[in-house]
């Protein structure tokens, strides 16, 4: 009997490493920059091409490495960070397991030139799949340079898993900007074929969040500060109108390093009770340092997991600092009478015997009913104007006309207060001057149509979306999305990530009706939206539609082009508490019978409810 255990080859264990350590070229970016930053670098670049499928470069000033290290930072459990078990529980680096670089190289191309500062020559290396081609001296500026190209050319079955650039893209600056914000002093830069995506010169944190997310956050940060014995506390949060419909901009670190914590979330989010409109989530940068021996890092492969020996402390500790943050620094606006611009600067002061008392003049004979015939004849009497409206036809009771419209009007209330049948009745009189349903409107939400066998309400804005759901689908089949061009294009700033995400979606959102054009970085120009649209401002309206889709994406897990759909019909469609006209209702009554799916709304609830007139009988009878 043979044995059957072997050992595996070093190339197959990296590649099987690498499966855990790099899924996609965001993973690859993120321990290549980590490293940077752990060699002391205060500028870091950060070159791709075709969305780092083809080219990953890094380049940084740090401390460089000797001929021996560049070779041995390739070998399995090979790092610098720690040398005993007992380092574990003392990191303050971003790396310490010494599989990265192992699991590049790979699955990789690589060719790595660093020197130190102390030598004049530095090291060029190539690797190809954990097979090192070259090693030789080479002259190359003092820092490291690491290229990794054609990344999965090896394993083809991982890279046809790989999405769209743009999709992959977006992943890379999700992981730039976890980076770039737990590093503000850090210089960043990021460019992608060519062109420079981020251009992040060290600064505050403020204003690193200012140039990652736009110019518009500058007014919408509160800050947080707190040091316990436990823990110490610092960054911002957002004010509470301008939470999103995603949980894209929250960001926790602990020691720098970038986490996810459900915990710590909802330690925040239980912060802004009654502050935020539902289903919102705040925006939070926050920063959290505590001793690195009281917990453990060292538990998912990513290490955006952490273990803390007194998690309760610190959720209590990080629910009063933020609420205290947006008592202190509160969201009302508040008037400031100390201020340069007030308004007793326009206040002079005279003495008494200067101040002249206004006067008015006017003319006593004056009267607003003659006509220009009657300007002509002076000293008319008030019989003579009397006599003169009579004959012209206005009553002679003119100045009672008050009372009566307000007895008038009084006794219209008493009938509409008195019994909802005369009202029914003369609303049936008059919508049967222009159809033949008899429609109502309840609380500005529902529709009220009478039916043979009792009546039925439907959803107005559950009716319209399902209406504009199934028409921006047949547009996106058929590409016949009309556009109403704007009289005024707008100009939209995006930050990255949304910018990557417009861009995949462009094509589609053309379709529907965007006359949208790019109009240098991270801007595009809105000239045109869809015709059956009604919207005040395309900037909103464009940002809520990119905002929907992620939250639609991330939770339905639908069709690109259904979500799409989806997502602008919800935008789009009437809200509940409009009121519409009788005509408006029984279009929107048309339209929505002429649905494939009219009594299903887009969250699958009914959009009609019908009552028969037996259940209503019933309910006299009890």
């Amino acid at each position: 009997m043979f044995d059957i255990i072997q050992l595996l080859p070093d190339a197959v264990a990296n590649q099987i490493a690498a499966g855990e350590v790099v899924q996609r070229p965001a993973s690859a970016v993120k321990e290549l920059v980590e490293n940077a930053i752990d060699s002391g670098a205060d500028k870091i670049q950060l070159i791709l091409k075709d969305a780092g499928k083809s080219l990953i470069q890094v380049i940084d000033n740090g401390c460089g490495m000797s001929v021996t290290d560049a070779r041995m930072c390739f070998e399995r459990h090979a790092t610098s960070k720690i040398r005993k078990a007992d380092d574990l529980f003392a990191i303050r680096t971003m790396g310490f397991r010494g599989e990265a670089m192992a699991s590049i190289a790979a699955i990789a191309q690589v060719e790595m030139k660093t020197r130190r500062h102390e030598d004049e020559l530095g090291t060029c290396i190539n690797i190809e799949g954990s097979e090192v081609i070259s090693q030789e001296p080479c002259g190359t500026p003092a820092g490291t340079s690491i290229s990794v190209k054609n990344l999965f050319y090896n394993t083809p079955a991982r890279r046809n898993f790989l999405k769209s650039n743009p999709v992959e893209m977006r992943h890379i600056l999700d992981e730039f900007q976890r980076v770039a914000l737990a590093n503000p002093r850090i210089f960043f830069t990021l460019h992608h074929e060519g062109q420079e995506v981020y251009h992040l010169p060290g600064t505050t944190l403020k204003q690193r969040i200012v140039h990652l997310l736009g110019n518009n956050y500058n007014q919408r940060l509160v800050p947080v500060e707190e040091d316990t014995t436990i823990i110490k506390l610092a960054g911002f949060v957002g004010k509470p109108e301008f939470a999103r419909k995603t949980r894209g901009e929250q960001f926790f670190f602990v020691n720098n390093r970038f986490i996810k914590d459900g915990y710590l979330n909802h330690a925040v989010t239980t912060a802004f009770e009654e502050l935020l409109p539902d289903d919102t989530f705040p925006l939070y940068v926050l920063f959290i340092e505590i001793d690195p021996s009281k917990i453990d890092i060292n538990v998912h492969p990513t290490k955006t997991e952490i273990k803390y020996q007194d998690e309760k402390a610190i959720y209590a500790i990080i629910r009063s600092a933020v609420k205290r943050s947006l008592g202190r620094y509160n969201i009302t606006p508040s008037l400031d009478f100390d201020q340069e611009n007030s308004i007793e600067h326009l206040i002079t002061t005279k003495p008494l015997d200067q101040i002249v008392q206004p006067s008015i003049s006017f003319n006593p004979d004056f009267n607003p009913f003659s006509t220009p015939e009657d300007k002509k004849s002076n000293g008319r009497s008030y019989a003579s104007e009397s006599a003169f409206f009579e004959k012209k036809g206005i009553p002679s009771n003119w100045d009672t006309l008050y009372q009566i419209s307000k007895r008038d009007t009084e006794a219209q209330q008493t009938i509409d207060l008195d019994a909802d049948a005369p009202a029914v009745q003369l609303a049936d009189e008059q919508v049967n001057k222009t159809s033949e349903r008899q429609l109502f409107q309840i609380h500005n939400k529902y529709i009220l149509s009478q039916i043979k066998s009792g009546f039925m309400l439907i959803n107005q804005q559950a009716a319209h979306e399902r209406i504009l759901y199934e028409r921006f689908l047949t547009q996106l089949q058929n590409h016949s999305g009309l556009s109403q061009q704007s009289l005024f294009p707008e100009t939209v700033s995006l930050n990255s990530s949304d910018f990557e995400l417009l861009k995949e979606l462009l094509p589609d959102i053309r379709n529907l009706g965007f006359d949208i054009r790019e109009f240098g970085p991270n801007t595009v120009i809105v000239e045109g939206i869809p015709a059956d649209i009604n919207h005040n401002s395309e900037h909103e309206l464009l940002e809520s539609l990119l905002e929907g889709f992620k939250n639609n994406t991330a939770i339905l897990k639908l069709d690109k082009r259904d979500t799409l759909a989806r997502t602008l019909a919800r935008n789009a469609a009437t809200k509940a508490g409009t009121r519409l006209s009788l005509d408006e209702m029984n279009l929107l009554i048309d339209q929505l019978f002429a649905c494939q799916s009219p009594n299903q709304a887009l969250n699958g609830k009914p959009v009609i409810s019908t009552f028969t007139l037996n259940e209503l009988a019933e309910r006299f009878e009890k």
